[in-house]
């Protein structure tokens, strides 16, 4: 998964419902499995977090890539909440 995907929850977790919509707007280097990435992703409460590539197989489904989130860059949660709170993502 690559920064501006779209995906979906395959179970529910931090107070989403199965089938809850984010998008990937991070990668960082896996710490299980050398040379893969993690993503971090922001859903549609708010809620975000990171996960491995273990975790993406399991807990997420890639929905579509979308072009105008594909050049988001993180700097800290903090712009990420402002982000957020500005409806920078269309859920």
């Amino acid at each position: 998964m690559d920064v501006g995907d779209q995906v979906k929850l395959l179970r529910p977790m931090l107070e989403n419902e199965v089938g809850t919509i984010g998008y990937v707007y991070e990668e960082y280097p896996d710490f299980d499995e050398v040379g893969e990435f993690g993503v971090s992703v922001i859903f549609e409460n708010g809620r975000y977090d990171g996960f491995s590539v273990w975790e993406q197989r399991h807990f997420l489904e890639y929905v579509k890539s979308v072009p105008q989130y594909q050049n988001y860059l993180f700097r800290n949660v903090n712009e990420l909440h402002n982000d957020f709170k500005k409806n920078y993502w269309a859920f």
